[in-house]
């Protein structure tokens, strides 16, 4: 009888140690890679105001993280490229028309196309290290008013990291300071 309870013992303990290991979360300093995205319309347009991106760090892994941010034209090249450190907590407000699209790499100037974020724990958008979680809003301006909405979020697959990372050293490499975009107010 006493080895049927032992047993039993055994059996309902390992039985709880496994749920308990299924049902932990991360540790402080882990996070899944991370890309988010989203449009931007109407940026630098007569008669228009301007848009906004808002960036926060969830303090996933304690620290700081780098918000590396990749702005493209709507035929897929990228225009501007730059990384803005974030603290814990801390929130950063981006102008569409003063940051992020005020320097691109040629002389066309930007009205629409898209905006890439990674969280990286490099400082350098052409040395992506995924890392942490940034949450990030942005505002459309529609000729109907100006809406808000939270970017999407996509996994970061090993050849669009590769690609984001080339594509900002070749304008590092070529733009002379066109193409790199800044980091806004906050922290």
């Amino acid at each position: 009888m006493s080895k049927r309870i032992l047993l039993l013992t055994v059996t309902i303990l390992a039985t709880l140690s496994v749920g308990l290991a299924y049902g932990q979360t991360p540790q402080a300093g882990t996070a899944n890679p991370q890309l988010l995205v989203n449009y931007f319309v109407n940026a630098n347009t007569s008669g228009m105001p301007d848009g906004t991106v808002q960036l926060t760090n969830t303090g996933a892994t304690g620290g700081n993280v780098w918000a590396s941010i990749y702005v493209f034209y709507p035929d897929e090249e990228m225009a501007e490229c730059c990384s803005c450190s974030l603290t814990p907590n801390d929130l950063r407000t981006l102008s569409i028309n003063g940051n992020l699209t005020s320097n691109p790499l040629t002389s066309t100037p930007l009205t629409n196309g898209t905006i890439t974020i990674v969280s990286s724990s490099s400082s350098v958008p052409t040395k992506i290290t995924p890392s942490g979680q940034i949450r990030a809003w942005g505002t459309h301006v529609l000729t109907t008013g100006v809406t808000e909405e939270e970017f999407q979020q996509a996994n970061l697959s090993t050849a669009e990291m590769a690609s984001l990372q080339n594509q900002c050293n070749a304008i590092f490499l070529d733009g002379s300071g066109h193409g790199v975009c800044s980091c806004g107010s906050g922290s």
